[in-house]
């Protein structure tokens, strides 16, 4: 009897850790978890201006601390997914923008391992109701010596973050059905 439960137990067992063996195979080979569906449904949004760490403007990037949220401001009118409102009251979801710059080690000599920060652009999507974080997509600045690079590779790293949130909206549109 009692090795017959234990015999039971083993299987019940073995069952668990193949079901769970099968779960990270499917979450290893790219089955995407499920989209939110607020960002789907949603019609209207607000864009937050979350700022920018100071120490990045005029240099190394030209324009001003705004500069972020200006672009941004711009790709989504362009885009025409959303209509941009005025408030969040308005909005269903809520687009916070912001640049920063992580700080890096406190040591200034370079030559014992100090290293400029790299800037990275945020963009988190909240529920306009409830506040609560549905997605949020972090494109990193590359580094450059150059100014105009430095803007170049500004303008990259906003462009390719906006392609982030298009390719999500896309996911989103793509399970709604």
């Amino acid at each position: 009897m009692m090795r017959r439960f234990g015999l039971v137990v083993l299987l019940g067992m073995c069952g668990c850790v193949t079901s769970l063996g099968a779960l990270a195979q499917e979450a290893a080979q790219g089955v995407a978890a499920p989209v939110p569906a607020g960002i789907q449904a949603a019609k209207s949004v607000f864009l937050s201006n979350a700022g920018a760490d100071s120490g990045l403007f005029p240099h190394p990037f030209s324009g001003g601390a705004d500069r972020a949220y200006n672009q941004f401001y711009t790709a989504m009118r362009s885009w025409g997914r959303y209509q941009i409102v005025n408030s969040p009251d308005a909005a269903d979801l809520v687009l916070e923008l912001r640049l920063f710059a992580p700080s890096g080690p406190t040591n200034a000599n370079k030559q014992l391992g100090a290293s400029d920060p790299l800037p990275m652009l945020r963009l988190a999507v909240l529920d306009a109701k409830t506040h609560f974080v549905l997605w949020a997509v972090t494109e990193s600045v590359d580094p450059a010596v150059v100014q105009k690079t430095h803007d170049q590779n500004f303008d990259h790293a906003l462009n390719a973050l906006v392609s982030d949130l298009k390719a999500v909206v896309s996911r989103a549109d793509a399970q709604g059905h």
